[in-house]
């Protein structure tokens, strides 16, 4: 498994795309999703220049991340997998984003934990944007409710919106799911205009070039860099 050249693969497609769509490539961030993947394979992923990581899994993730602290790297990590309330505190602790916030809970949990000695938590709020039972994330017209309180809690900081579209190799579905991403992420600045959003997470391996031609900021890419996961472990 040759990483480096995997993510020059991926870099290839993303200014591919964002040529296609008149945007600027740096206008992209690449986040590698590692969970399941060993630290070696991270290390690999480094020192090819990656810095923007990815986990599903608290421990797993917490793991991986005093690992390389201890270590002496600096990477950003994102906990992108959905968060139940007991968990709440090693997220707090440990990640510099949330991306996965769909509930007022959640967000008051996240707040109180966070350690003050740390940059506040940045979030994304999850949209189920599919409206799929087994999804997790907040109907569209709960955005801006959610986001308002989150707007009050000052170790939090909202940076945009994030989704998990249901799977589709029909690009013209693809597209209008992700306008539809768009939109939301274009009204949620409109209404919190004293927030930094400039995040809008949507995009992985099967349907990046989409994402980024409908407004996609941030593209979360695992298998076309690590390779299969392997669950049985």
């Amino acid at each position: 498994m040759d990483i480096q050249h995997n993510l020059n693969l991926i870099h290839q497609k993303i200014e591919t795309a964002c040529k296609e769509a008149k945007r600027n490539q740096n206008t992209v961030k690449l986040l590698a999703v590692s969970k399941t993947k060993p630290i070696s394979s991270i290390l690999s992923a480094y020192q090819a220049g990656q810095i923007a990581f990815g986990e599903n899994y608290v421990q797993e993730g917490v793991e991986k991340i005093q690992y390389f602290e201890s270590q002496g790297i600096n990477l950003e990590w994102h906990f992108i997998g959905p968060l139940q309330s007991n968990k709440t505190r090693l997220v707090a602790e440990h990640f510099d984003w949330m991306q996965t916030l769909d509930r007022a809970k959640i967000a008051d949990r996240l707040n109180e934990q966070r350690p003050t000695n740390k940059a506040p938590l940045n979030v994304l709020i999850q949209i189920n944007i599919s409206d799929e039972e087994s999804k997790s994330g907040i109907q569209p017209e709960e955005m801006l409710t959610l986001a308002k309180h989150i707007e009050n809690l000052p170790h939090l900081c909202l940076r945009g919106l994030m989704a998990i579209p249901a799977p589709t190799d029909k690009i013209a579905e693809q597209e209008t799911v992700f306008r539809k991403m768009s939109d939301l992420f274009e009204q949620l600045k409109q209404a919190l205009p004293n927030q930094q959003i400039d995040t809008l997470s949507m995009g992985m391996t099967d349907d990046m070039p989409s994402a980024i031609k409908c407004g996609s900021t941030m593209v979360r890419i695992g298998t076309a860099i690590f390779g299969a996961r392997d669950y049985s472990k």
